[in-house]
């Protein structure tokens, strides 16, 4: 069979044949920004220099599956796309793929006519006189809290992490998702799953979460018993509950009578180049460097990189303005301009903690002595998982580094960073280094705070030093550990940051910071309810302008919202 792409109008073939929740084209298009393809009943999903292939036949009389069959039309579609970051799963990998697996688990699903266990039932009864159950398909607020209290809380692999990241994004483009949501009296939303129609024989369970913040017993309980009658309703064979991916999920699952199906295998790994790609990446070099003419004071004192700052609120109440400000820590470009328009009208500038350099070299300290048994992050990685995240901090090395001007002239000593202080330390500092070596060389944090003392502003921090320390000492090392090994998606990390957070769009940054390790329920959203405390009187009395990290804002905005302000995003200053 030759290599197909398959157009919209195509994927109703799939969803009639489908055998696993991957199988539904226009959900994994969706979901990973990739163009369907078809070779051999295969399906394959490309997108600039990736690949991810679907080891699972599709044509109804090809069900047994062969692995080097699958293999042979995995050469032809990377020969076809070039991709150099592949991904398989399939339930049992080729060869030449074994070294390179990632995960192995197993599909489970659950007949429709399955009867719901009585116990369960009872379960699902007492809960619903706490809830009220509803199925939609808006992304609120209240989902976006859940799904960020749901994964700061818990280790998921990186493939389903991405699916919480990218729900909101994905929504909008696939008619037959849905959001299974159960509320409390208050407005919380306690728990909910998504789950897929589309597949003509199953329904999917995609994901699922329930709040401790906002917990009701047997939440969960609830949703499962309302989406087995979904499944009725719309006419399924069966529900596809996806895999086990750990011992306490594929617990919940097997108590409701799934049973194990399809075996499942992951595979990560990089096609090497072949010369004509290297004289092709040369030449896309080459193409990009500037060909821009300069005098001579331009080149000895380039000036940064002036953009419209466009991430920013306007708060009124009782006839008083306010302004927030979401911020990057660590940015590419300056927003002096706008910064000062804004510091024009204010009286009072309000950061999260201090910033005076006596105050920043306290915290460096802290972060280079460690406790004798506090954790350090060379004990969990690998000696692979340290080259790689090396070559990802410091950047190419070698004749040829040096040779194009390439080489980091002041490398970092990543092993000692990561034997010799404490995990927190250790990760902003090569976090930072690669955002360095890339031109990320600006803070708004510390821009601002810059400008507000040249023009004498009263300046407040909302948060002591020890109170600063308490929330990095709680940022989850198994987190940072997961971001470096992850650390070959940096590039991309960074471009998809810069392009949200200069148009200012906050949604679109979701995507972008959830799987960021300081992004957890600790470090955001119970230090959201501190920081509306200890801004509130200021914001009240007026002309006071607070600059807070922008995963704040998607809390703060409705948290302001509820305290009688009326909450405006501005297009720019």
């Amino acid at each position: 069979m030759p290599l197909k792409e398959l157009s919209p109008s195509q994927f109703g073939l799939f969803l009639e044949q489908a055998r696993i929740p991957e199988h539904s084209v226009q959900f994994m298009a969706a979901m990973s920004g990739g163009r369907p393809l078809l070779q051999d009943s295969y399906l394959f999903l490309h997108a600039d220099d990736w690949l991810l292939a679907v080891g699972y036949p599709m044509h109804p009389d090809n069900n047994d599956h062969c692995p080097e069959s699958f293999d042979q039309a995995l050469r032809k579609v990377r020969n076809y796309t070039k991709a150099h970051n592949c991904w398989a799963i399939s339930p049992k990998l080729p060869k030449r793929l074994r070294p390179h697996r990632v995960n192995r688990d197993v599909y489970y699903t659950l007949h429709a006519s399955h009867a719901v266990p009585n116990r369960l039932s009872r379960l699902a009864d007492q809960a619903s006189s706490l809830l009220s159950v509803e199925i939609g398909r808006t992304f609120t607020a209240g989902h976006r809290r859940l799904w960020a209290e749901f994964t700061s809380r818990t280790a998921l692999p990186p493939n389903v992490h991405e699916l919480y990241v990218r729900t909101e994004q994905v929504l909008p483009q696939c008619p037959d998702l849905y959001l299974l949501n159960a509320w409390d009296k208050h407005g919380n939303l306690a728990a909910c799953l998504l789950l897929d129609t589309a597949p003509r024989a199953f329904l999917s369970y995609l994901l699922g979460a329930h709040s401790r913040q906002h917990y009701t017993p047997y939440a969960s309980d609830l949703l499962f018993r309302e989406m087995i009658r979904l499944a009725r309703e719309h006419g399924k064979e069966y529900l596809h509950l996806g895999l086990a991916v750990n011992p306490g999920i594929r617990r919940f699952k097997t108590k409701w009578g799934a049973i194990p199906g399809i075996a499942y295998e992951m595979a990560e790994w990089k096609e090497s180049a072949d010369l004509k790609d290297d004289l092709d990446e040369l030449m896309r070099t080459l193409a990009q460097m500037p060909r821009v003419h300069m005098t001579k004071t331009q080149l000895f004192l380039p000036l940064p990189s002036q953009r419209t700052f466009r991430m920013i609120w306007e708060l009124e109440k009782n006839g008083r303005t306010s302004w927030i400000c979401g911020t990057a820590h660590f940015f590419c470009c300056s927003f002096e301009n706008s910064l000062r328009k804004l510091l024009n009208k204010a009286d009072t500038v309000i950061f999260e903690g201090p910033l005076d350099q006596d105050s920043l070299d306290c915290i460096a300290k802290i972060g280079r002595t460690p406790d004798a048994d506090s954790s350090r992050l060379i004990e969990t990685m690998t000696e692979e998982e340290i080259a790689k995240l090396d070559r990802m901090v410091c950047g190419p090395r070698g004749f040829w580094a040096r040779l194009l001007n390439m080489e980091d002239p002041n490398p970092l000593d990543v092993r000692q960073y990561l034997s010799d202080m404490r995990h927190w330390m250790a990760f902003f500092s090569l976090w930072t280094h690669f955002l360095r070596r890339h031109d990320w060389k600006h803070s708004v944090d510390l821009e601002a705070w810059r400008l507000a003392k040249e023009t004498g502003k009263n300046i407040l921090p909302m948060e002591t030093i020890d109170e600063q320390i308490a929330t990095l000492e709680s940022i989850p090392v198994e987190r940072i550990v997961r971001f470096f090994r992850q650390c070959e998606h940096w590039k991309g990390f960074i471009r998809k940051n810069r392009c949200a957070y200069l148009k200012g769009n906050l949604e679109a940054m979701m995507g972008t910071s959830v799987e960021f390790p300081s992004r957890t329920d600790m470090v955001i959203n119970r230090r959201d309810e501190l920081f509306l405390e200890r801004m509130l009187p200021h914001l009240e009395t007026g002309r006071c302008a607070v600059f807070v990290g922008s995963a704040h804002m998607f809390n703060l905005r409705d948290m302001l919202a509820q305290a009688g302000f009326s909450v405006r995003k501005l297009r720019k200053i």
